[in-house]
């Protein structure tokens, strides 16, 4: 018995941290999925006030250098975020950056419980970035669509609004926040099947469509 009471003491950690770790997790992966820099800054400010704490190595993020980095860059994106195409170049790019970046944070996040809590974490964090990175860019391009700059503009003030609105809710209500976030998740999931058959028929389908009939009645003809 004394041979597993470390292991019985690491799970009972395990166990009892759990929650506060997957919502910080959750908070972060969702974030990072429409703005990396934005989540690396907003956790690393937080984390540095004490206004949330961060779980395992995600305290990094509360060096000033490091969350001012990510809010430079932010600044960058603040800007390119909001001009049409330009947009969607940029989203494009960061189809792979976003799910990296939380891949990493997951696995920063599970630092203190091991490679196999660690992996699992990425996991979760990587698929939960990548899921609303997806929902966001296939929005940007439908929105492109539209002919006029303003819907660009409205749509990344809000997503950005948004992100630093559950910030500062989380702080407050945590669990409540981390749900909402769930159900914007699932959302996102509806939004991607839709938004894609959209995009997809009005760049490619549609066309290809007509031109095979225009085909047929040459062929016809």
């Amino acid at each position: 018995m004394p041979s597993f009471a470390p292991a019985i003491d690491t799970l009972q950690k395990f166990l009892t941290s759990v929650p506060k770790e997957w919502l910080v997790l959750i908070l972060g992966a969702w974030a990072a999925g429409i703005s990396l820099y934005l989540s690396v800054g907003l956790l690393g400010l937080c984390g540095y006030f004490g206004w949330i704490s961060l779980p395992g190595e995600l305290g990094v993020f509360s060096n000033p250098i490091i969350f001012s980095l990510a809010f430079i860059v932010f600044s960058i994106e603040f800007i390119a975020d909001k001009v049409p195409w330009v947009d969607s170049i940029w989203d494009s790019v960061h189809t792979v950056i976003r799910p990296l970046g939380g891949f990493g944070i997951g696995y920063l996040a599970g630092a203190e419980h091991g490679l196999v809590i660690q992996t699992a974490y990425a996991m979760l964090a990587g698929t939960v970035t990548l899921n609303m990175h997806m929902a966001k860019a296939a929005g940007r391009l439908a929105i492109n669509a539209s002919p006029e700059p303003f819907s660009n503009v409205a749509a990344s003030t809000v997503e950005q609004g948004i992100v630093i609105g559950m910030f500062w809710f989380f702080i407050q209500h945590p669990v409540i926040a981390v749900l909402i976030i769930i159900g914007i998740l699932f959302l996102a999931v509806i939004l991607i099947r839709f938004l894609w058959r959209f995009v997809k028929k009005l760049f490619g389908a549609g066309e290809t469509k007509d031109e095979c009939e225009r085909t047929l009645n040459c062929k016809c003809q």
